[in-house]
């Protein structure tokens, strides 16, 4: 199998991010359009700052949901989230495109990081009104209770569907409850459940049914994502679009072609660029 390739931005996705048809769905390689100081912008960034708070074993330091789960183990839960907290305490200040896709009529944004970079783009854009958030929540901390939904000014939310925009992050976020899936037996939890779609919020598989995907600032080549997007992509409408400049290893390769996903070979600033340049309607 072998998927397609575009090596410039289609005005099919200009037009579909526009019109609502089109979803961004976030990685945390977003926080490089970031100017400035910015929270850990990969998986080993953050195992690194993790790892330098709470000493873990060599073998898994760049190991980011092992050394978690060695965290939570050996010195409790309690300990990790305070370490997390503290690694995205500083905010990154949204650049251009956060601020872009803070201002579309989006009815779903996915965005599998834990910074607030879009939280608060959307803040700043649509102040107290029209938007909404559903996050991932530990098993660990909330037993029983998959997701827990927040309204635009960060207070608990127990039906968020009426929301124009809903901002969607399946692995938690550190505003504004710092609720964090991280270690091992956080996803273990999740990825029991998520092939019958359990952990999936219901106004998330609503609205996906009519949407495709444009993927920015993420990649593919570990089992974790691969298997998160899988299912949030789950029954939606397409079609599916990639921002991925580097060559793909085989097994993102291999999943790109199985999820009909497009890739489109620009650098990630590049694209930001060419969005950030079009006018939103009033």
């Amino acid at each position: 199998m072998t998927s397609a390739t575009v090596h410039e931005l289609p005005d099919a996705v200009i037009a579909g991010l526009e019109r609502g048809t089109l979803a961004p769905y976030l990685g945390p390689g977003m926080l490089s359009l970031c100017q400035g100081a910015t929270p850990p912008a990969d998986p080993v960034a953050l195992a690194t700052v993790l790892t330098a708070r709470v000493s873990v074993p060599g073998k898994i330091k760049n190991r980011l949901t092992a050394a978690a789960q060695f965290i939570e183990n050996f010195k409790h839960r309690k300990t990790l989230v305070k370490a997390m907290g503290e690694a995205f305490a500083t905010p990154a200040v949204p650049s251009p495109l956060h601020q872009w896709l803070a201002r579309l009529n989006a009815p779903l944004i996915v965005d599998t990081w834990y910074d607030d970079t879009l939280r608060n783009a959307l803040a700043a854009a649509r102040p107290g009104k029209n938007w909404a958030e559903v996050q991932g929540l530990s098993q660990s901390e909330h037993f029983g209770t998959w997701t827990g939904g927040y309204d635009a000014a960060g207070q608990a939310l127990p039906d968020p569907s009426a929301a124009a925009t809903l901002l969607y992050k399946p692995w938690g976020g550190h505003a504004p409850a710092g609720n964090f899936l991280v270690s091992d037996s956080d996803f273990v939890e999740v990825l029991t459940e998520i092939d019958i779609q359990t952990p999936i919020p219901q106004p998330v598989q609503q609205r996906r049914s009519a949407l495709g995907f444009v993927f920015l600032g993420c990649r593919f080549n570990d089992q974790l994502p691969r298997a998160f997007t899988r299912q949030i992509m789950k029954r939606s409408a397409g079609p599916h679009y990639a921002v991925l400049a580097d060559e793909p290893t085989r097994m993102e390769a291999r999943f790109l072609a199985e999820q009909g996903i497009t890739r489109i070979a620009l650098p990630l600033a590049e694209v930001a660029a060419a969005l950030t340049r079009q006018p939103l309607a009033a």
